[in-house]
């Protein structure tokens, strides 16, 4: 053992890992020549191909970690879902 400490992958599914994931989206569109459209290309991969639940997970972790593009794009499918059904009921 040459007593180094071994590297811990986050957890796969993990809030980590999702961030992770999400930044590497984010890399692949950060190519795109125009921002919006960068924006727009990780919102739109985020909400075909991620499941509610990772996407929830995501939320619940906050922004901590993630990149400015897939950040944003993150805001922008949150605002776009508005308030949860039944929210302003009473």
């Amino acid at each position: 053992m040459s007593g180094d400490t071994p590297t811990i992958a986050p957890e796969h599914g993990g809030a980590e890992h999702l961030v992770r994931m999400a930044n590497d989206i984010g890399n692949f569109f950060r190519a795109e020549a125009v921002r919006e459209d960068a924006v727009a290309g990780i919102a739109n991969h985020i909400a075909k191909f991620w499941t509610p639940r990772m996407r929830r997970k995501l939320a619940i972790h906050g922004e901590g970690g993630l990149d400015e593009l897939p950040r944003e794009a993150l805001r922008r499918l949150a605002e776009s879902r508005g308030p949860a059904p039944g929210a302003d009921a009473g």
